[in-house]
Formats: C-alpha cells, structure tokens, sequence
C-alpha cells in the first residue's frame, strides 16, 4: 500500500502549472477558468500535490465569502493520478486551512458527487449561496446554464 498523498502550500514557481491543470477542464465545465493573476493573488489559498519529479498532479484553494464562509475552488486532479485518494487528501487539506482561518462553512460547487460525499459534504442548494450566483453571473453566465450545478456544503468545528 502507498503512502497518503503529500499536500503542500503552493508557491510562486507553481503558478503556471496550477493555471493550466485547472483550465484543462475548462471545455467541459468542470472548473471555471484562472489566469495566472488570479492564482498568484490566491498563492496562499492553494494546496498542490506533485509527483514523484516534483511536477503538480492535483490542486485545490479557498476562496473566501464572507468572515465565516469560503468556497473550495479549482480541485483539480490530472486523469493518470484520479482514483488515488488525491481529491480526498487535497479536500482534507483545504478543510484544515478553512478551519486554520476560523471559517465556520465550507461549500463547493462540483460535479464530483462521489468525492464530496465521502469526505463527509452534504447536498445543498446553489441558491443558499446567492453571492456565489452574483459570482457566476459576473465572470461567465453560461455557468448557471451548464446543468444543475451541485452543491455541497460542511460545517466546520
């Protein structure tokens, strides 16, 4: 049996790599696009996993809502390293920071169902998250159009 996924805080020689691992599940809207602004204005939201050559192979970040809220954004995993407990190490890495911060929710719009499931999310409504609408609405509305949207929501502790 292999060890856990290492998570570690990004830093700026990641930038790059995180922005193109995120935007390759752009077309199928799964994420939504970051340029390397965004993700360097986020560098300390970020959590990476990297492969044995040091090369990032998964992502996740907070985004934050409010003093008490924050959404968990670009969790991403490339195709070759899914199914390895890589979107569950990065979710759990996230969900410390968030709880580091002192937020008391976290919420994520995905269609990874499964994954948020079993790391202990419940469904929720998009619309209990009306800021995270305005967000959609002003980056890109076809996001409200793409299917329904699931949401999932954990209190934090």
């Amino acid at each position: 049996m292999s060890a856990s996924p290492r998570v570690q805080r990004a830093n700026e020689t990641d930038i790059a790599s995180i922005v193109a691992l995120n935007n390759r599940y752009v077309p199928m809207g799964l994420t939504l696009k970051r340029d390397d602004a965004f993700v360097y204005a986020h560098l300390a939201d970020y959590r990476v996993i990297r492969d044995a050559d040091g090369g990032i192979i998964g992502c996740a970040a907070l985004d934050e809502y409010s003093p008490s809220v924050v959404e968990i954004i670009s969790l991403a995993v490339t195709p070759d390293a899914q199914g390895l407990g890589h979107g569950k190490a990065l979710l759990k890495a996230v969900e410390q920071l968030a709880r580091r911060r002192g937020f008391r929710e976290v919420f994520s719009v995905s269609f990874s169902d499964e994954l948020f499931l079993a790391c202990g999310f419940d469904r929720t409504k998009l619309t209990n998250y009306p800021e995270k609408i305005s967000r959609y609405e002003k980056i890109d509305r076809s996001e409200l159009q793409v299917g329904e949207k699931h949401c999932f929501t954990r209190r934090l502790k």
